[in-house]
């Protein structure tokens, strides 16, 4: 038992650590890399996908009706024991009965039927039209589900960006904070500060380090945010192979022209303008009550017996018949004026929802165009006061260890160095962010002719 033991030991302990290295995976993803696995891999956009192709499914279903039907049905019925239809005797003519029409007990029955709708009034056309929009509209549905797919893997990605960077300024600050305490100290040793400087030093370190724990945290966190919208594991550790590149700015034409880029390529414009037209049909749909029905039916019987024969023969023998139906409605209590109403009134709803959705995407593409400006601006600031923040630390540095500068300056010079930094990380990211916001809104990634 002790060797059993002994000899399963070392196995156990290599799949536990085959085991923690499968669970634990590392990859490295540019933006585009993530993208391109976020699409494949989300199911909310595989979802949007499958509502599609029922969408197209239900609009066939629909196209299907106004073509002719062919329908084969068969039955078997077995008849209770009754006498046959016989006459006579006649004497002296006839001096037996005589069968007329036997009884069948065994009933065959086989019927093939063809209908042709010839007029419906428009219903059927309007019901494929409804149909076919419908499908089309749910078509760029998935489009724009792809484009704000595409947008939260960017924003997921920059943030995790921006929370390793950050990181790496609060331990670089750390690190700062603990050399500037080891001086501190020292001077306390040799009675050149007093015992108060010392903690102020140590009270600063401790509140970046809380910071640095925040940081860390907030790593983890948005690596776990953006694993989950490309859909991989949480525990996969992520290599940003992306930068932001401050120096490959982006510059845009007119805000005027954006706008109008974007409602002439937004897929929500598309799909709206489309519901829209189903609306319409709607309405062409519901004054078919109007009209009269008109469907032309063929009927084929292959029957043992056939009821239409006379007398009744027990084999099979086939007849048929066309019939052209026609039916109206004459008074349905104003059913038809009702729905007629009701589809109106439902494609002015959809009608000042196209106007909302337009009035909408011109304020937004207005305010991320703005958005970029700012934060294009911005970068130049920030990159400035990074530099003056680290010269304005390295001179009071300089002057601390000389003792014509306070502790407490040195200690401020260092915060508005941790500060300008924070501010430079922000202002880079938040322009990346900005640029995505816009290409998103004025749909600049879209081919013009799209539909």
């Amino acid at each position: 038992m002790k060797l059993h033991r002994l000899f399963c030991l070392p196995v156990i302990v290599a799949a536990t650590i085959s085991v923690g290295a499968i669970a634990r995976q590392k990859m490295s993803l540019t933006v585009e890399q993530a993208i391109a696995t976020g699409l494949e891999k989300s199911k909310s956009l595989h979802a949007s996908l499958m509502r599609v192709e029922a969408a197209d499914a239900k609009a066939s279903e629909v196209n299907a009706a106004r073509l002719p039907s062919l329908r084969l049905g068969g039955s078997y019925a077995r008849l209770s024991d009754v006498p046959g239809f016989e006459i006579g005797p006649f004497p002296p003519l006839l001096n037996d009965r005589v069968t007329i029409s036997p009884a069948v007990f065994n009933n065959y029955n086989v019927k093939l039927s063809l209908q042709q709708p010839l007029f419906t009034g428009m219903r059927l056309n309007s019901s494929a039209d409804i149909a076919d929009y419908t499908s089309q509209a749910t078509s760029q549905d998935y489009h724009r589900d792809r484009s704000e797919l595409v947008y939260t893997i960017k924003a997921s990605y920059w943030n995790l960006y921006k929370a390793i960077e950050f990181k790496k300024v609060i331990d670089e600050n750390v690190e700062q904070m603990k050399a500037h305490l080891r001086d501190v100290q020292n001077m306390a040793a040799q009675g050149l500060v007093t015992k108060n400087e010392v903690l102020k030093v140590e009270v600063q370190l401790s509140n970046v380090q809380l910071q640095q724990i925040d940081a860390r945290n907030n790593v983890q966190l948005a690596a776990i945010g953006l694993n989950n919208v490309i859909d991989i594991p949480l525990n996969t550790e992520i290599d940003l192979a992306s930068t932001v590149q401050p120096e490959s700015q982006k510059t845009y034409g007119n805000v005027n022209e954006l706008v109008q880029q974007a409602i002439d390529r937004r897929y929500e414009v598309k799909s709206t303008e489309l519901h829209v037209k189903a609306s319409e049909s709607a309405v062409t749909l519901a004054r078919s009550g109007w009209f009269p029905q008109v469907f032309l039916t063929g009927n084929y019987y292959y029957a043992r017996p056939n009821q239409r024969l006379f007398p009744t023969q027990d084999k099979f023998s086939d007849t048929w018949d066309v019939t052209l139906s026609v039916s109206l409605d004459i008074w349905n209590w104003g059913s038809t004026i009702h729905q007629t109403n009701q589809a109106q009134a439902q494609l002015a709803q959809v009608q000042d929802a196209l106007g909302q959705l337009k009035d909408g995407i011109a304020l937004e593409v207005t305010q991320s165009y703005l958005n970029f400006n700012q934060s294009r601006e911005r970068i130049g600031v920030a990159e400035k006061g990074v530099s003056q923040a680290e010269e304005n630390r390295r001179i009071t540095n300089e002057k601390f260890k000389a003792g014509i500068a306070l502790n407490s300056d040195l200690l401020d010079a260092e915060a508005a160095l941790l500060q300008a930094k924070w501010n430079y990380i922000q202002s880079l990211v938040d322009h990346e962010l900005a640029d995505a916001k816009l290409q998103q809104a004025a749909a600049l990634d879209e081919a013009p002719d799209k539909r």
